[in-house]
Order: structure tokens, then C-alpha cells, then sequence
């Protein structure tokens, strides 16, 4: 990968400002906060590299507005959750074009290549991968109906009690992991990694990660699980470089919150799960 011609260590009060925009944006809900500090991120970044920003080499400020441009076409709809055709719609539309507004202007505008999705690394899983799908399943079988029921965020989605709206619950807890990782890891991971270290980039885009998840509903103490999640998602793409695991890793693990959320809104109606 190229190294950038910016230092990590000034280039991170920039990469910050516009990450601490999603709780803003997200968790405090103060829009216009969110909005100061993406213009302030995005500023410094400016000032730090100058003439460096038409470089043939990554911008720091190029990449960071990408980041900002997704993080603001999010937050023009509010994320709890619904499920009615218009909610529905109004999620398509923000959540596809977060991704895909960013990824044609790196493409086309700034003419590099840095957002990319690859899906396949035509290299077989091994037995660490597949174990660790197997203790996804495994651990949110166990973790996720204490957390979701005792906290009572499970009241954060909408009542599922027919056929119809359990289906439309299927669907758009899927749909929003796959986006999950389109954007948070494919977009905003992989465009800090271009200026940072990786972990410290992991935990960048974690605090975007999380910030998304708790206006979703991921509320109470949920932090204390999505914040491992989000850290967990970035380091297995760093070390399979395919977006088919870490999706197919989400998918488990929405999986068993579709199941969750259908049994505490109808008790009985799965009965799987110790409490």
C-alpha cells in the first residue's frame, strides 16, 4: 500500500475531527456540531498539506472529505429503526448512496482507486475462520438475548407480530450489516489506512461504527459489545483481505439478533434461547 507523503501524527487531529462528527451526529444528535467538525477537520487537513492535496499521492484531505460526504448523507434521515415502505426507502437511498457517492468520486474525480470491495481472496477459509463462525453463533446465541432483553433496547425496533413485518425485519437487519461493512470497513477503514497505522485506523472508524449502531438501537450498554464487534470486524479484514468473510461473519451475528428481536416482541414464538 502507499504510504502517505503526510505524518500520521499531525494528520491525526484532522482523521479525529471528522471521526468524533458521528457521536455528534449520531449519539448527541446536535447536527450542527457535526457539521463544525467536519468543516474543522477538514480545514486542518487543508492547512497541514497545502499544495500537497493535488499530489499524485493519497490526501489526507481528499480522503477525509470522502469519509465527511458519507457520514453527511447519512445523518439527513434518522436511523431508528421502522419498517414501513417509506422508512425503508428512505434507508436504501441514504445508506447506497453513503457508499457509492464516495466510491465514484474517488474513482472518477480524484482518479485513484482508493475504496475498492474485494470480495474474494480465491484462498479456501481454514479452520480459524470457520471456528470462529461457528463461535459467533455461538456467543450471540448467549450474549445477545441478556442484552437485548434485560436492557429492554429490544423496545428500540418495532413490534414484528405478522409474517409480513417479521419478513421486512429479515431483510432490512441483513441489508444494513452488508452496508455496515461497505462503508465502515471498505470506505472509511480503508481510506485511514491510508494515513495511519492500522490500528490505530481500526479505532478511528470504530468510533463512526459505533456511533451508527447506537442511534440504530444498539443502545444502554450495548457499547460494551459493539465496540469489541467494530475493532474485531477491521482486524479479521486486515488479515483475510475479503469482504465475502467479514460480511458473512455480520451476517451470523444479525442472524441471531433478527431472532432475538422476533422472540422478545412475541414470546415463545422461537423458542431457542435461555431467557
Amino acid at each position: 500500500m502507499t504510504r502517505p507523503a503526510v505524518a500520521w501524527m499531525p494528520a491525526l487531529v484532522p482523521a479525529l475531527l471528522v471521526c468524533l462528527a458521528a457521536p455528534a451526529f449520531f449519539v448527541a444528535q446536535w447536527t450542527w456540531l457535526g457539521w463544525a467538525l467536519l468543516a474543522a477537520g477538514i480545514g486542518t487537513a487543508l492547512l497541514i498539506e497545502r499544495g500537497a492535496v493535488t499530489a499524485s499521492a493519497p490526501s489526507l484531505t481528499r480522503d477525509l472529505s470522502l469519509i465527511a460526504l458519507g457520514l453527511l448523507i447519512v445523518s439527513v434521515i434518522p436511523l431508528a429503526a421502522e419498517l414501513d415502505n417509506m422508512a425503508m426507502l428512505r434507508f436504501t437511498l441514504a445508506l447506497g448512496g453513503a457508499v457509492a457517492v464516495p466510491y465514484v468520486i474517488s474513482r472518477f474525480l480524484y482518479r485513484d482507486r482508493a475504496i475498492s470491495f474485494p470480495w474474494r481472496t480465491h484462498r479456501r477459509w481454514g479452520r480459524l475462520q470457520w471456528g470462529w463462525l461457528i463461535a459467533v453463533l455461538v456467543l450471540g446465541w448467549l450474549i445477545l438475548p441478556f442484552y437485548f432483553i434485560t436492557s429492554g433496547v429490544y423496545l428500540n425496533w418495532p413490534v414484528v407480530d405478522t409474517p409480513e413485518l417479521i419478513a421486512r425485519l429479515f431483510v432490512g437487519v441483513g441489508a444494513v450489516g452488508i452496508w455496515d461493512e461497505l462503508f465502515f470497513i471498505c470506505t472509511v477503514f480503508a481510506l485511514l489506512r491510508r494515513h495511519f497505522p492500522d490500528a490505530l485506523a481500526n479505532v478511528l472508524q470504530m468510533i463512526v461504527f459505533v456511533s451508527f449502531l447506537w442511534e440504530l438501537g444498539y443502545r444502554e450498554w450495548g457499547p460494551v459489545l459493539t465496540i469489541p464487534f467494530a475493532l474485531l470486524q477491521g482486524y479479521i479484514f486486515l488479515k483475510t483481505h475479503s469482504l465475502a468473510y467479514v460480511v458473512t461473519v455480520h451476517l451470523l451475528f444479525d442472524a441471531v439478533v433478527f431472532a432475538v428481536l422476533v422472540h422478545a416482541h412475541n414470546p415463545g414464538l422461537l423458542p431457542i434461547f435461555l431467557l
